[in-house]
């Protein structure tokens, strides 16, 4: 099956599609020279996906300004002149399925598909469905989505499949090496322990808020392990200089093989992304979610709330975090055994494991 893939801009709308193309490849469905991802030159995806060894195509795009409307006719002529070079590389390349994952360089491709009469597909990892996918509805022949949020966002109600985040199988099907916490950190096996991380660059209230914490935290009954992000780590080890911060906290940079951590782990806080949420949730991993604030549509909030009101989550706004309901929040799930195990088994069931066969099932459905 030849497959164009597009989205990007976030991990939310490249770790979906890498997944896909790991499991098309594995199942033998798909070569490596039926695949393309077209994305842009500045978004994340042009660093992630040509060192994941797939093939890469970009085409100029940008956003829609919402500070400067006048901005938005350069944004419309752009997008009218991407539709010309997704349609030559449609000619091209002849796919069999085009999916998108949202950002505006989706929009550009699998508008031109449909037009094209190329069987379309989207793939919503949001509960806030994205500007691009909100508009390429109407023209697809399938919306996939991963939470109940997004799909009442959705009129084309017969086009809509619930599949899960296909991170999620990915996750389950990663055979990393599990990490000796007691090699690596000297940290005991046995004890409750939090991992708290604000993504690979970090998020400065996360940290904030760990500095504030520190006193009280070191004196509980349970480990913490801080990942401060690459970008703040100089500056909090900067302050930690005179600090004793006990033998039950490990301050690091960046965890490199989280799938490998995560199993290991009693409790997360972290920001509440679709990427991060498929990972928690494949695992049944407790969460306290710290959502980011500065995210389009505040979707990172929907997440979390999605997740609470199925009592896999506690959610701390970043506007009302304190020391007191930040600790607190660990102590309830780490200091009670019971309530952890149920949050375990709510995260469990909210994820889907098998979610990349779904959307391939999708995609062999609509190529047919």
């Amino acid at each position: 099956m030849r497959v164009i893939f597009t989205g990007g801009g976030t991990g939310g709308h490249i770790y979906p599609i890498m997944a896909i193309i790991e499991r098309l490849k594995e199942r033998g469905i798909s070569k490596n020279d039926e695949i393309l991802f077209v994305g842009t030159k500045k978004g994340l995806e042009s660093k992630i996906v040509p060192a994941a060894g797939v093939n890469f195509k970009t085409i100029n795009i940008q956003g829609f300004n919402r500070k400067h409307p006048l901005k938005n006719f350069e944004t419309i002529k752009l997008f009218l002149q991407a539709t010309k070079s997704a349609r030559k590389i449609l000619k091209e390349f002849k796919p069999d399925v085009v999916l998108g994952t949202g950002g505006y360089v989706s929009g550009a491709m699998v508008y031109e598909a449909a037009k094209m009469h190329i069987p379309t597909m989207i793939h919503e990892s949001n509960s806030v469905v994205g500007l691009a996918n909100k508009f390429l509805g109407h023209y697809v022949d399938r919306i996939c989505y991963t939470f109940d949020d997004a799909a009442k966002e959705f009129p084309e109600k017969k086009k809509l499949v619930k599949t899960g985040n296909p991170r999620s199988q990915q996750v389950l099907s990663l055979h990393e090496e599990k990490i000796d916490i007691k090699k690596k950190w000297g940290l005991s096996p046995e004890m409750p322990t939090v991992l708290v991380f604000g993504g690979s660059r970090g998020a400065l209230a996360i940290n904030r808020i760990m500095l504030k914490s520190l006193m009280n935290l070191k004196t509980k009954p349970y480990q913490i392990i801080w990942a401060t992000g690459t970008y703040y780590f100089d500056s909090v080890q900067k302050k930690l200089e005179n600090v004793d911060i006990g033998n039950n906290i490990k301050v690091l940079p960046y965890i490199k093989n989280m799938p490998g951590l995560l199993p290991e782990m009693t409790c997360v806080v972290s920001r509440s992304g679709a990427t991060s949420i498929a990972e928690f949730t494949a695992l049944g991993v407790p969460v306290i979610l710290i959502p980011s604030p500065n995210v389009t549509h505040n979707h990172q909030m929907k997440n979390a709330l999605d997740l609470e009101k199925a009592g896999a989550a506690l959610v701390i706004p970043e506007d009302d975090l304190n020391p007191n309901n930040f600790v607190s929040s660990i102590d309830h799930i780490l200091l009670d055994e019971k309530y952890a195990k149920e949050m375990s088994q709510a995260s469990k069931a909210l994820g889907v494991p098998n979610a990349s066969d779904q959307v391939i099932k999708v995609m062999e459905e609509i190529s047919r």
